[in-house]
């Protein structure tokens, strides 16, 4: 996409933004692939290498659930590219949170475009995501600010679309790719983004096999690396004792964990249990359903809880829970609901 949108503006003569949240912990040949584009087209964009310490999700380790990139008095992955401060920037904001104030900052009053490259065939999540954009021009805008709207220009593309345009094109790609397609991952799977987060941590493993010296740091860096990365490829299969029910393998799950951690998931299993009795299960959850029922989310059960707890499935999303907004998020979406008429 990026690739695209510079050809563009090199056609009409013009610079765009470009940004880049750097989250510290990635690959070497990441930042390497940054340095080329930024001096192939240095000519035609405007930089924002953004180096800021920002919350993060940690599902490796139930004693550090979030991290922190960037944060002073960590020894870093890497020595920071740059100390670029930010008057919207608030201690330790959220991804999510920092990349719509970023789009109202760079926007200021003008009428704003900010390109996302996502793909609807990525997840069914995303593609869900793109189709329910009713206040929208079209499928691949959304107004997320009175003048300024996300838009998804390469929403339709295939995974082979992408490497047809890069060859084809003679296009500068990423290396690390060739080093994931020569360790046996398969296209779709060829992910990059920060290492310990919920779906992430599934290629946590791939740091020690494509960059070793890039491995050790990372496993110093947050909690549960090392011990995430040799299990995350086995099923989450419950050794459940057969004197015990699910609820109370559940309990005994929740009650192992730290205080903090396991305040939360009562919280989080009570809302799914309150959200399932209003649909038709008051005298309370099955213990267990069929594998197939299951794994499709159509009835609940204590077993399918306590399987969300053994993997660190933090916000219970495999079950169909929802991560809660965060304030900047809220105020989004209120701004997209209230301008919906006006589209």
């Amino acid at each position: 996409m990026l690739h695209l949108a510079i050809d563009e503006a090199i056609k009409r003569d013009r610079k765009i933004d470009i940004l880049f949240i750097d989250l510290e912990a990635q690959y070497k040949a990441t930042i390497d692939h940054i340095k080329t584009i930024l001096e192939l087209y240095k000519d035609h964009i405007n930089i924002h290498w953004v180096c800021v310490p920002l919350t993060l999700r940690n599902a490796l380790s139930v004693h550090e659930p979030n991290w922190i990139c960037w944060e002073p008095g960590k020894d870093w992955v890497r020595e920071k590219p740059n100390d670029i401060e930010y008057d919207f920037y608030s201690e330790n904001m959220e991804f999510e949170e920092f990349t719509y104030c970023f789009g109202k900052w760079v926007a200021g009053d003008k009428l704003t475009a900010c390109l996302v490259g996502i793909r609807a065939d990525e997840s069914l999540n995303r593609e869900i995501t793109l189709k329910a954009n009713k206040d929208s021009f079209n499928q691949w805008t959304t107004k997320i600010h009175p003048n300024v709207y996300n838009c998804y220009p390469i929403y339709d593309w295939k995974v082979s679309d992408l490497w047809v345009y890069t060859r084809t094109q003679n296009k500068p790609y990423n290396k690390i790719y060739d080093l994931m397609q020569q360790a046996g991952v398969p296209l779709k799977d060829q992910r990059i983004c920060q290492p310990y987060g919920d779906d992430q941590k599934k290629g946590i493993w791939l740091y020690h096999l494509l960059e070793p010296e890039t491995w050790e740091k990372i496993i110093n860096r947050v909690s549960g690396v090392n011990s995430g990365s040799l299990y995350i490829k086995e099923k989450n299969e419950s050794n459940k004792p057969d004197n015990i029910s699910w609820k109370r393998y559940t309990e005994l799950l929740v009650n192992s964990l730290p205080e903090k951690i396991k305040k939360h998931y009562i919280e989080r299993i009570s809302k799914y249990c309150k959200s399932w009795q209003k649909r038709g299960y008051e005298d309370g959850i099955c213990h267990a359903v069929p594998n197939n029922i299951e794994a499709r989310n159509i009835a609940p059960s204590w077993k399918a809880i306590s399987k969300a707890v053994l993997k660190n499935d933090y916000w219970l999303r495999s079950i169909n829970m929802t991560q809660p907004f965060s304030k900047t998020y809220g105020e989004f979406l209120k701004i997209r609901h209230a301008n919906k008429e006006n589209i």
